[in-house]
């Protein structure tokens, strides 16, 4: 059975107890994941237009788990549940949140209710969510949990053994732990099982990690993500700019953020705007609005295409085969350079390639675009003798060449050129990428074509 398929039985299992007046719940939530629990609820209200439904499930669950499915839905989903319950139970369930997950639900209410929860919190708590919240979006305090073990310098290991069971259950890992001075400031790290293994008597200080590799509550959330991953790394911490632990971001966070920037990048590779929400959510209104800006910029950037074909009108007249391969060619350089563009973004997105790396790049895809266009020529030249004689499949070959070897050597450089005026490489899309080879292609060919033909 498929994951949809069991998801949908869980639905209907839910929806049959919940008309038996709740007769089976407590049977059927508890054999729930949250994650599922959260998906189905997210079902019913989309669907089925049944909030009701879903706010009586919701109340119907332990609190934990209240917040765990809570933190599973997604934002708009989030912000339906959470206005039609009262201030008390959200603030409940905020408590019981992830420090993060507290704070991206809390940014999404109006500025009334935030005061409102606020007001009802202990200080405490109060504080940490009002600095969590500043952090700029998309950095990584934006991202970061401020639920993390830490361990003041100078403890033994038994000491650090006792902070470790005190502090571990609103921790969001335990298995990495951080020793911090008098002032706050990370002095190092070590793993749980560092600690598990060591002497009792022994110092923390001298079982840490003093070289910690962290970064700054301002960095961008992209570089976060890549040290996590470069360095296989279950969290990293995160300190401001006085060197005082303010957070960790954890792999899994790293990770969204990594499937959100690679949505993104796919999203701008196509020219479409980025979406608030997943393609099957968001409105009609906003999907055409996020598409139609560039598509209507680029039927104008094709008029060029047309003129190039206007201004060559007598050398079509004289020789009407070369339409015939008008698309093959000015295709073939389009697809050269969707590719080189895509390689280049990719390269750039993952780190493997920077702007000191542009010199070297050139010189490979020089030699890898000019065998690719060689290859192309060889094998539509057959098809040009046959359709017009030798010339034209001299004509077909060398423009084959030219077009594929620009085609890839603009979308190569592309990426490099917009990174370098401050905009994102992924604009270099394979609709732009095209359009302009469409364009260049048509005045490569006819101008071989009226330069070789002349003379026939």
């Amino acid at each position: 059975m498929s994951l949809n398929e069991q998801l949908q039985e869980q639905k209907e299992t839910l929806l049959s107890a919940l008309a038996q007046q709740r007769e089976n719940l407590d049977e059927v939530l508890p054999e729930l994941r949250a994650v599922d629990l959260s998906e189905i609820f997210q079902e019913l209200i989309e669907e089925d237009d049944d909030l009701p439904s879903v706010l009586e499930l919701f109340e119907c669950l332990p609190l934990e788990r209240r917040a765990n499915v809570l933190g599973y839905l997604l934002g708009d989903f989030q912000l339906q549940v959470v206005q039609a319950i009262p201030d008390g139970s959200l603030l409940s369930v905020l408590e019981e949140m992830g420090s993060d997950e507290r704070v991206d639900l809390f940014n999404l209410l109006d500025e009334d209710r935030k005061e409102g929860l606020l007001r009802r919190m202990a200080r405490q708590e109060r504080e940490d969510l009002k600095r969590m919240a500043s952090y700029e979006e998309g950095t990584a305090g934006a991202i970061m949990t401020s639920d993390y073990v830490a361990i003041p310098s100078g403890m033994t290991v038994s000491q650090a053994m006792m902070r470790v069971r005190q502090t571990a259950p609103d921790a969001e890992t335990v298995y990495q732990l951080y020793v911090i001075d008098s002032q706050g400031k990370l002095a190092g790290t070590l793993s749980l099982r560092q600690l598990m293994v060591a002497r009792p008597g022994a110092k923390v200080d001298d079982i840490m990690i003093n070289d910690v590799i962290s970064v700054i509550v301002d960095e961008v959330q992209e570089h976060v993500a890549r040290l996590v991953a470069r360095y296989d790394m279950l969290a990293v911490p995160v300190i401001d700019h006085d060197a005082r632990l303010v957070g960790i971001v954890t792999h899994d966070d790293a990770m969204d953020v990594v499937e959100e920037e690679a949505t993104e990048d796919f999203h701008k590779g196509m020219s479409i705007g980025q979406l608030e929400d997943g393609v099957s959510r968001v409105p009609l209104w906003s999907l055409y609005r996020k598409r139609v800006t560039w598509l209507v910029l680029l039927v104008f950037a094709n008029l060029f295409s047309g003129a190039g074909i206007a201004y060559f009108e007598d050398t079509i007249a004289a020789q009407v085969v070369l339409v015939f391969f008008l698309p093959l060619l000015i295709g073939s350089g389009g697809n050269a350079g969707a590719q080189a563009a895509t390689l280049m973004v990719r390269g750039m997105a993952t780190g493997d390639v920077g702007v000191k790396d542009w010199g070297k790049l050139l010189g490979r895809e020089l030699m890898v675009a000019g065998a690719l266009g060689l290859t192309m020529a060889l094998a539509v030249a057959p098809i040009g003798v046959m359709r017009g004689g030798e010339a034209v499949a001299m004509v077909v070959a060398t423009s084959m060449v030219t077009i594929v070897l620009f085609g890839s050597l603009l979308g190569m450089c592309l990426p490099f050129i917009l990174n370098r005026v401050g905009w994102d490489p992924a604009t270099a899309s394979a609709p732009l990428v095209t359009t302009l080879i469409d364009a260049s292609g048509v005045l490569i060919y006819f101008s071989i074509a009226t330069a070789v033909l002349a003379g026939f």
